[in-house]
């Protein structure tokens, strides 16, 4: 595969084996499956969920929400809390499908009450991460929100809805664990605090690829709402919450120019291309932007990382990377290396298309 610009490539078969094996999950437990969509943002991908069942879909933001409606899609959730300043989108785009909202306060919960348009609303809740939400333990607060939008004409009460970012600040399946299971025991003492309450109703949707990746049933919920697990990317593998095999796209990447005297080679693929993200290097490996691959056998896929060769900086458009003074050798001015990123979200979200391995071409949403 030669390229003449960077491009976000996808493995299609280890994608489809990502969304295969999440959705196997759910179905044995029983829970509904709404894959988060703002990883991979593809109407094309989006069809390789449709082909394993999927029709729930999570977003995170009303322009993503547009753009999977007019794909056929009509069962969306708006996984960021509810902007007063965009009500007007909000309430035209549910006019059309089942969408659901954020509330995550009083404020926005009487204000949901006041129109006339049919709403599904979840209440955010905090289980740990601290970035928007109610936290559980504020009982009172939870059901005054709750009492909002139960009694509200318009708007059905869906439940309790949270995301635990803060898996993402731990490592290995123990721990993992130990922020699942602190989750779930913050939500279900949540919910039954409600439905002690008088709420007529309350299910569970809980969300984040780490722990979603580890864990193989879902008591105690009622919908699973994992992004990243599409792609899952190298930050993923760290935590442990899959293998570098399991990584289904790379930044294809062509080498401009070699500096063997400095044991280094430089790739046109820079912040604007990989993201700025990067990864604590171990083992003697230093920090990094990402691992470098080759295309394998039969040009089906990219081989396992290249041992010793790392993005180790990047500026807008270039990349360095570090490598053993053979493989310099070994490798040509116009040669492509697959570059595995550090965070597979943001390096999806700045490619308008992407490729696969067989050439295909993907359209995504772009801002």
């Amino acid at each position: 595969m030669k390229v003449k610009n960077p491009i976000f490539v996808v493995d299609e078969g280890k994608a489809r084996q990502n969304i295969k094996k999440m959705a196997s999950k759910a179905r044995q437990s029983g829970v509904v499956f709404r894959p988060h969509f703002k990883t991979h943002q593809s109407i094309g991908i989006g069809e390789w969920f449709k082909d394993e069942g999927v029709e729930a879909i999570s977003v995170s933001s009303m322009g993503m929400a547009r753009y999977f409606a007019k794909a056929g899609w009509r069962d969306i959730s708006l996984c960021v809390p509810v902007n007063p300043n965009g009500l007007d989108d909000i309430l035209a785009l549910a006019s059309r499908v089942n969408l659901h909202v954020l509330v995550e306060s009083e404020e926005i919960g009487r204000l949901l009450a006041k129109s006339s348009t049919s709403l599904h609303a979840w209440i955010e809740v905090d289980v740990g991460y601290r970035r928007s939400g109610i936290p559980c333990h504020h009982r009172e607060k939870l059901e005054r929100v709750a009492r909002i939008l139960d009694n509200a004409n318009h708007v059905s009460f869906q439940g309790i809805l949270t995301h635990a970012g803060h898996a993402y600040h731990v490592r290995g399946k123990q721990r993992l664990r130990k922020v699942y299971d602190g989750a779930i025991a913050s939500l279900a003492e949540a919910r039954s605090h409600l439905l002690d309450a008088g709420i007529s109703h309350c299910q569970v949707s809980y969300g984040d690829t780490p722990t979603c990746s580890i864990v193989d049933s879902f008591e105690g919920i009622d919908e699973i709402r994992p992004g990243n697990f599409i792609f899952y990317d190298l930050t993923q593998a760290w935590l442990g919450s899959c293998t570098e095999e399991d990584i289904s796209s790379a930044v294809a990447c062509p080498v401009i120019a070699k500096y063997p005297e400095r044991g280094e080679f430089i790739i046109h693929g820079g912040g604007i291309h990989l993201s700025k993200e990067k990864l604590a290097g171990e083992k003697g490996a230093p920090d990094h932007h990402g691992k470098v691959c080759l295309l394998g056998e039969n040009s089906a896929s990219w081989t396992s990382p290249v041992p010793g060769v790392h993005v180790i900086d990047v500026s807008q458009e270039h990349g360095k990377v570090n490598a053993p003074l053979e493989f310099i050798n070994r490798i040509n001015l116009g040669d492509t290396m697959f570059v595995l990123p550090v965070h597979s979200c943001y390096a999806a979200n700045l490619h308008e298309k992407y490729h696969t391995i067989a050439g295909k071409h993907l359209s995504s949403y772009h801002v």
